[in-house]
């Protein structure tokens, strides 16, 4: 499959003046990237990455999807954030594209918000969006 886009080199920015690329489609804020090494050291094995993808199904018609892999595939873009790695294919960086992952704890839960600039609706859990 070609890694490619038609649309070029694009890139948009989102409210919180991340400016999104082909290169970096999606931000992560450090605390999510703490989170993320948490994560790995409690669920993962050293040496892992999350992949970050969008699946279809949820309340809404996509959802997002993370786990665990120690390679990046052929079409992958692989980014880095402090020692956390990244991996997103090249389907979902499209959905993806101006996501900011953050990591919040308060009185609604705690995990991993995504803030997609992009969504048209999103369900009340805030995992699935379209």
């Amino acid at each position: 499959m070609d890694s490619t886009s038609s649309a070029g080199n694009t890139s948009s920015e989102t409210p919180n003046g991340f400016v999104a690329s082909d290169e970096q489609p999606i931000l992560v804020t450090p605390a999510a990237v703490e989170a993320i090494k948490n994560a790995i050291a409690q669920e993962g094995e050293p040496g892992d990455a999350l992949r970050v993808s969008v699946v279809g199904g949820g309340c809404s018609g996509f959802q997002y999807n993370l786990d665990f892999e120690k390679e990046p595939r052929i079409d992958d873009t692989t980014l880095e954030f402090g020692d956390v790695r990244i991996f997103i294919d090249s389907i979902s960086a499209g959905y993806l594209k101006g996501i900011t992952i953050d990591f919040v704890a308060g009185l609604n839960g705690t995990g991993f918000k995504f803030n997609n600039p992009n969504a048209k609706r999103t369900c009340g859990c805030g995992s699935s969006f379209s």
